[in-house]
């Protein structure tokens, strides 16, 4: 989603749309993220799910039963944890504001050695075979890419914040009954930071790439979850950070 600006010569530019999306579960205003409209159920349900909020199945999501813009309820049944805070969160980062480390830290099962086999070149490529409409407009939206260990993308979605598609993937594949991603490697447009891992994570999903650098706290929870970790995939090359155990070559 996009809108048209003019810049200097007169030539039309178009910037990613930004705007606030309450999160409400049961009736109840949970959470703010600053995020790019579409996809909104699947982000809700993602932040919930990467958060550890969710404490049964998702029963619904979708718009407020009077249609108000930028609000998406949810029915679900959440933790107790879940009931005690509030979050607030922008585009920029899905931690910031969030006052310690432990706050972050959500509990996510070790990962299974081995699975799935992948090569070295196919994670190189990935970058390359996500599709991003919206970036190839604007230059401002990240990506995150659902991948089989083939190669086959099977799900995309852009925002202008990076943990914001990596939560509308994941929430498409909790609405799908598609998690844990025990098979699936994630890919990112980006870096690779410790949210990013943290969510991956919680999803059960063994492979996450990105196109840039990932943090040293990344690589360390990536390293202690048995993830396989692999940045800088561009060109033709990757570097493998965490679990090299995957790759068949």
């Amino acid at each position: 989603m996009h809108a048209p600006v003019v810049r200097d010569g007169g030539i039309e530019d178009r910037v990613a749309v930004e705007e606030p999306l309450e999160i409400r579960v049961r009736g109840r205003a949970l959470a703010v993220t600053m995020r790019t409209p579409g996809h909104d159920e699947e982000l809700a349900v993602g932040f919930l799910h990467g958060e550890g909020l969710l404490s049964g199945p998702v029963l619904g999501a979708g718009p407020t039963e009077d249609f108000a813009n930028n609000i998406v309820e949810v029915d679900a049944e959440l933790t107790g944890a879940a009931r005690e805070r509030r979050f607030y969160t922008t585009s920029s980062c899905g931690v910031c504001g969030k006052g310690a480390l432990e706050e972050v830290a959500v509990h996510a099962e070790p990962l299974t050695p081995g699975t799935p086999r992948v090569a070295r070149a196919l994670l190189a490529s990935l970058p390359d075979r996500l599709r991003q409409p919206g970036f190839k407009v604007t230059g401002g939206l990240h990506a995150t890419g659902l991948f089989d260990p083939q190669g086959e993308l099977l799900c995309v979605r852009e925002d202008v914040g990076r943990h914001n598609a990596m939560d509308k993937v994941i929430g498409r594949a909790l609405l799908d009954g598609a998690l844990p991603l025990g098979d699936r490697i994630l890919c990112v447009s980006g870096r690779l930071s410790f949210e990013l891992v943290q969510k991956a994570a919680v999803a059960g999903c063994p492979v996450l790439v990105g196109v840039g650098a990932p943090s040293s706290l990344a690589v360390d929870l990536a390293a202690d979850r048995g993830m396989t970790l692999a940045g800088f995939a561009r060109g033709g090359r990757v570097n493998i950070y965490a679990d090299t155990g995957r790759l068949t070559d």
